[in-house]
C-alpha cells in the first residue's frame, strides 16, 4: 500500500510556488499579497492562521493577519473587506471560518471580490466551477484532487464515490472528477447501503466528520482512498476512515493528519497567485 504522505507533496508544491513567486516578482516588480481576517479566539482558527502566515511567508508572499475581537460588528469587517478589495497590493482575502453568531457567513463571502476569493467559496467561483470555467477552487479538494493526480496520472472513466455533500469539500471535489471524466458518485448521511456504494468506488473521498466510519470491508481492493476527516476521539485524532483496517486492502491512503491538511495550506498559496496572475 501507497502511504500518500500529504507533508512531503505539499513541501514540493511549496517549492514550486516559492520559484513562481520570484518569477512574477521579476516579471512584474511585485509579489502576490495574501490578507487573512481572524475572529475572536478560537485555539483551531488561530493555529490555523499561524500555519497560513508561516506558509505564506515561506514562499515569499506578502502576508498580512488582521485579528479582530470575537465581539466585533458584522459592519467593521464588511467595510475592512470592502477596503481590501479596492487595494491593489491584496490579491487574496480569506476569512477565517468559523464565524461568531452575530456575523452572516453568506454576507461575508458574497462581500469578497470574486476575483480575490482564494477559498473559493464567492457564487460565483461556485458557480464558475459547476459550469467548467476558471475559478478559484476551495483548497481542501483542491489538494485532494492534487493528491489522488499523484497516484494515478489519468483518471479517465473511473468510479468516484464521495461521502459527504458538504459545500466545503463533497461539492467541489465532484466537480473536479468529473472534469477528469471520472463517474462520480456523491453519499451522505441519507444514503441507503453506503458500504455498498463504497464498495464500487475506485477512488473515494470520505468529508463527513464520522470518525472511522470507512471500514476495510468498505472497499474494494487497489481503490484510492483519501481521508479528509480530522476528528478528535479518546484515542486521539483520527479520520473518516478506519486506517488500519482500509491500509490492508487499499492501493493508497492519506494518513491523519500528515495527508490532506498541509496540502489544503499549499492550495491556498497556490490560488493566491492564481488570483495575482489573472489579476495581472
Amino acid at each position: 500500500m501507497i502511504l500518500i504522505d500529504g507533508k512531503k507533496i505539499a513541501a514540493e508544491l511549496r517549492e514550486e510556488l516559492k520559484i513562481e513567486v520570484s518569477e512574477l516578482k521579476s516579471k512584474y516588480n511585485k509579489i502576490p499579497g495574501l490578507t487573512v481576517i481572524l475572529i475572536g479566539d478560537m485555539a483551531p482558527s488561530q493555529i490555523y492562521v499561524r500555519m497560513k502566515e508561516k506558509a505564506a511567508n515561506e514562499v515569499g508572499l506578502k502576508s498580512e493577519v488582521l485579528r479582530y475581537p470575537g465581539e466585533v460588528e458584522e459592519k467593521t469587517i464588511l467595510d475592512k473587506i470592502e477596503e481590501l478589495n479596492k487595494d491593489n497590493s491584496v490579491s487574496g482575502i480569506l476569512v477565517q471560518l468559523p464565524l461568531p453568531k452575530h456575523i452572516d457567513k453568506q454576507k461575508v463571502i458574497e462581500s469578497i471580490l470574486p476575483s480575490k476569493d482564494v477559498d473559493g467559496f464567492h457564487p460565483m467561483n461556485v458557480g464558475n466551477l459547476s459550469s467548467g470555467y476558471e475559478s478559484s477552487i476551495p483548497c481542501t479538494p483542491l489538494g485532494c484532487y492534487l493528491l489522488i493526480k499523484k497516484i494515478e496520472p489519468n483518471l479517465n472513466g473511473k468510479k468516484a464515490v464521495i461521502v459527504g455533500r458538504s459545500n466545503l469539500n463533497g461539492k467541489p471535489m465532484t466537480q473536479l472528477l468529473l472534469k477528469e471524466n471520472c463517474t462520480v458518485t456523491i453519499t451522505h448521511s441519507k444514503t441507503k447501503d453506503l458500504k455498498g456504494e463504497c464498495l464500487k468506488g475506485d477512488i473515494i473521498v470520505a468529508a463527513v466528520g464520522m470518525p472511522e466510519l470507512v471500514k476495510g470491508d468498505w472497499v474494494k481492493k487497489d481503490a484510492i482512498v483519501i481521508d479528509v476527516g480530522i476528528n478528535k476521539t479518546e484515542k486521539g485524532i483520527v479520520g473518516d476512515v478506519a486506517f488500519d483496517e482500509v491500509s490492508k486492502v487499499a492501493k493508497a491512503l492519506t494518513p491523519v493528519p500528515g495527508g490532506v491538511g498541509p496540502m489544503t495550506i499549499a492550495c491556498l498559496l497556490k490560488n493566491t497567485i492564481e488570483c495575482f496572475k489573472r489579476s495581472n
